[in-house]
């Protein structure tokens, strides 16, 4: 998934005060003098039975007789030992990545690594503990973010001191979406929309990512990842109540009556005659003051448009209908126990959406966003298996007899994907390892199927073995491409799925490493997840943690947001430039960033760099979802 904050067409003056050295984004030139060594260790902790990695990046020749010492809590001596070989150089300065074993340490504590054989060695601290006690917390972050995230009338007041927004969005009116390449070809006016429809209430629901649009694509992704985690894995305080918070909104966006499924409220880019979300830099509640009339720049910033998925009654594109069928499926599962009359109407609603799909869409063409480089997907056929799937195991809950045939028709979508679709990584734009994993789970397929599916999953997480294999770091993702800290977390819970319906744990290690790397086992030496570890983003490109911690003073309001993090170093050289944010800046010691980038990655901990520090609900629920088949783990 190419998941970006689309660059928009913002007004040409800068935030006012400078806030970083012209080199702070990118690479900085001179000399390369010998960079002291530093320990990147996993800031989280490691869980006590699990293999137990950390590095020392530093100057190749200096690095070459030092060692290790770890000392517990009473400061005696828990291990020592040499350096691993070098596992490659990462750039000018760092020319060698040697890696520390520390899996010998199975007693839970805080220890200290440190290194011998040179003077005034780096000191790191971390912990051991049980699996639970250390992700526990960072998935009730993660539920926390969600609630930050919310729109309408049910805003959690007391996260964010913010007030309900987008109040118009209960009587908002449908348009035609702008023609492609509009959003990319804007310069005066903007687009020009024909409104075919409403009112229709689609208010409610989550704020995709830093801005304020909201989409069908990402919004299903995300709720039934939540409640794939409520049937599956150990209980998270709040999960079943902020996934049903989704669910409602879902609801609202798809008209039974009709058979219209709308695919996006707000627009994104506009230009000086009519604005979009993405010209504008403020709280969302400050929508729903302005005085506009039709015609004004502002209009559509107030009163948002709904682009539809499909016209009424016509077919709707199957990557749409299969993951909000499989959604719907999802609450009649986790709620057949407890609600079943509520749980059938949930399996109903699934079933007519999943008989809307177009099984044969026009040219491959498949609705996501407006425009749809927002968010780019290219199969299909994974959502249908697994709606299908979802569909067969809500029906047996329930006793309903439709059970055999969707569990035929999730076979019959998972050949055809396994055939047609090379899948990729976990997230919106490939959801083949969350229904493959269910086809396997749900019942008995017939035997080469099974083999198949076992092989295609262990497939994507080979493919990201291979990449770790090569880079200094053992980062299973490219990290200078988009997504990267996602892409790892979707690697994670691959990992976890293959080890959960096959009972080989062959990739056990692998995974270790990928979550090392995540909380801070990575040439940055910063978590990406706010909140964890010691060393994690601050001045994230979100207009709600700007605005109201500048107002409010409170600076953790977005714990548990996961964020891109590294990206292609290129793309920082010129930051993004807005009016009304507060400028924020954040570097580890004063140092830049950019000394540590390399391998053409760069990272940068600034409010301007949406490339990097942008967060988004489908980044965070790929990680709740991978952190909880950890936890969940026998």
């Amino acid at each position: 998934m190419n998941h970006f904050f689309s660059p928009p067409a913002r007004t040409a003056s800068a935030v006012t005060a400078s806030v970083l050295a012209a080199c702070c984004l990118t690479a900085c030139s001179g000399d390369r003098e010998e960079a002291p060594a530093v320990i990147r260790v996993n800031q989280v902790g490691y869980a006590a039975g699990e293999q137990k990695y950390a590095y020392v990046m530093g100057d190749r020749d200096a690095l070459a007789d030092t060692g290790f010492e770890v000392l517990d809590e009473h400061g005696d001596t828990a291990a020592r030992g040499s350096l691993g070989p070098s596992l490659g150089g990462w750039n000018g300065r760092y020319t060698a990545v040697r890696g520390v074993d520390l899996s010998s340490l199975h007693r839970t504590g805080t220890y200290r690594l440190r290194l011998t054989g040179a003077d005034d060695g780096p000191e790191v601290r971390f912990r051991v503990a049980p699996a639970r006690q250390l992700l526990d917390p960072l998935r009730a972050d993660t539920v926390r973010f969600f609630g930050t995230q919310r729109d309408g009338e049910d805003v959690l007041t007391a996260a964010t001191g913010r007030e309900p927004s987008h109040l118009t969005d209960q009587r908002a009116r449908v348009y035609e979406p702008p023609p492609a390449g509009a959003a990319a070809d804007r310069a005066a006016a903007g687009p020009e929309l024909t409104e075919v429809g409403g009112p229709v209430d689609v208010s409610g629901g989550w704020f995709d990512a830093g801005d304020f649009l909201k989409f069908t694509h990402t919004a299903s992704y995300v709720v039934a990842q939540m409640l794939s985690a409520v049937r599956d894995t150990p209980s998270v305080p709040g999960l079943p109540e902020e996934a049903r918070h989704g669910l409602s909104w879902l609801d609202r966006m798809w008209d039974g009556e009709t058979g219209t499924l709308y695919a996006q409220v707000g627009l994104g880019s506009g230009g000086k005659e009519a604005r979009g979300d993405h010209d504008v830099w403020r709280l969302p509640e400050e929508d729903d003051r302005l005085t506009v009339r039709p015609g004004d720049p502002d209009y559509l910033i107030k009163y948002r448009p709904v682009f539809r998925a499909n016209e009424p009654g016509e077919p709707i594109s199957p990557n749409l209908a299969g993951r909000v069928s499989a959604a719907f499926a999802l609450a009649a599962q986790t709620q057949a126990a407890d609600d079943p009359a509520q749980a059938r109407v949930w399996l109903d609603k699934a079933a007519a959406v999943y008989a809307r799909a177009d099984t044969e869409p026009d040219g491959g063409d498949l609705v996501t966003t407006t425009p749809a480089d927002y968010y780019q997907e290219h199969t299909w056929r994974d959502d249908l298996e697994w709606a299908a799937v979802e569909l067969a195991r809500g029906a047996d809950a329930l006793g309903d007899a439709r059970s055999a045939r969707w569990s035929g028709e999730a076979a019959t979508w998972a050949r055809a994907a396994l055939r047609e679709e090379h899948g990729g990584t976990l997230g919106p734009a490939d959801v083949s390892a969350l229904a493959h994993a269910d086809v396997l789970s749900a019942a008995d397929p017939d035997a080469g199927l099974a083999t198949d599916l076992r092989a295609e999953l262990r497939r994507q997480v080979e493919t990201g073995r291979k990449r770790a294999a090569a880079d200094p770091f053992r980062s299973g993702v490219i990290p200078s491409d988009f997504d990267a800290v996602p892409n790892t977390f979707g690697l994670l819970a691959t990992a976890e799925l293959y080890a959960r319906v096959t009972a080989d744990h062959r990739y056990d290690d692998f995974a270790a490493r990928q979550r090392a790397w995540v909380f801070g086992a990575n040439a940055w030496g910063t978590s990406f997840v706010v909140g964890a570890g010691d060393l994690y983003p601050h001045c994230l490109q979100h207009q709600v943690a700007n605005l109201a911690m500048s107002r409010t003073g409170r600076g953790d309001i977005l714990r548990g947001a996961v964020v891109n993090g590294p990206n292609d170093a290129a793309l920082l050289k010129e930051p993004d430039t807005f009016d009304g944010g507060r400028a924020c800046s954040h570097a580890p010691d004063g140092k830049a960033w950019a000394e540590f980038d390399g391998h053409g990655a760069g990272y940068v901990d600034d409010v301007r760099a949406w490339q990097t520090v942008e967060p988004a609900d489908d980044f965070t629920s790929t990680a709740l979802y991978a952190l909880s088949l950890a936890v969940g783990r026998p």
